[in-house]
């Protein structure tokens, strides 16, 4: 029975500080995401601006256009998984969405993978992948990947023979506490950016064409790093969610194995009062 305590006991030991962890896990989470909305606000606020001037240089007689014009040929698909454990299904239901995606083109498909939970998962699933890197672990490095990202894509851009850009990421929201969506980037859409309100043009020092292809550049860079900063957030999102899925899992079993241990200890007194009495019976 003292063998069979101890061991329940040893495990509420280990039961709680399981616990511990799990709460520390998931502050972090909750600390991230609150940091990764903050810095949206500031993306978002830089994107407005950029589509701002986007509308202005268009009031130009401008030529430039980013592969709308060319046929139809290969296609860049970014997808944004997880890059730390303990998110669920987090990188295979981004896997599902990036893998639907790619069935539905005709060419050829260069598949961009960030996230290094994401690559287990894909070679698990047997995804072909054509380039890899990790995902942020915290926002102020946001920067750092999505310039990465976007001098990869410019790159195979400038090759030829790619001339569509989509972005599979999660973003928080839905019952799950996110959703998994395609984003498309390329071909460009410039009907998206109204004209200017005022009539009077601004003055340039550039050619308007290559203005308008700069502008381009710097918006599709604000796009990634939205894309970046939402997976971010509904990464972290999903791991809230699990850690306190955990914790009331861990909850419930501390609590039985403290009835238990309530029990056994009733049981060892029990049995003790029992030998002590049968022992004064036998020296009566």
């Amino acid at each position: 029975m003292s063998g069979q305590l101890a061991e329940v006991e040893a495990r509420i030991e280990t039961v709680h500080k399981l616990s511990a962890v799990i709460a520390a896990m998931r502050g972090i989470a909750v600390s991230r995401v609150q940091d990764a909305h903050r810095h949206l606000d500031a993306i978002r606020m830089y994107a407005a601006t950029i589509g701002d001037a986007i509308g202005h240089a268009m009031s130009f007689p401008v030529t430039a256009r980013l592969a709308g014009d060319r046929p139809p040929g290969g296609e860049i698909i970014v997808v944004f998984c997880a890059e730390q454990g303990f998110a669920g299904a987090f990188s295979e239901k981004v896997l599902t969405v990036a893998r639907n995606a790619a069935g539905d083109v005709a060419g050829p498909v260069h598949m961009l993978m960030v996230g290094d939970r994401g690559l287990l998962a894909a070679q698990e699933r047997r995804v072909a992948l054509d380039w890899t890197a990790s995902m942020i672990a915290h926002p102020d490095r946001t920067a750092h990947l999505a310039g990465r990202i976007a001098q990869e894509i410019f790159e195979r851009l400038a090759t030829g023979g790619v001339t569509g850009v989509s972005l599979v990421h999660a973003s928080p929201g839905g019952a799950e506490g996110y959703e998994v969506g395609v984003k498309r980037l390329v071909p460009f859409d410039y009907s998206r950016f109204p004209p200017p309100k005022s009539n009077v043009q601004p003055l340039l020092t550039l050619n308007p064409d290559d203005l308008l292809a700069r502008l381009v550049d710097e918006y599709l860079f604000a796009e990634i790093s939205e894309a970046v900063m939402l997976s971010f957030a509904a990464e972290n999102e999903a791991r809230m969610r699990a850690m306190i899925a955990a914790h009331d899992n861990v909850t419930r079993s501390l609590e039985d194995l403290v009835g238990e241990s309530r029990r056994l200890r009733q049981d060892a007194i029990t049995d003790e009062i029992m030998e002590l009495a049968t022992g004064s019976l036998t020296q009566l």
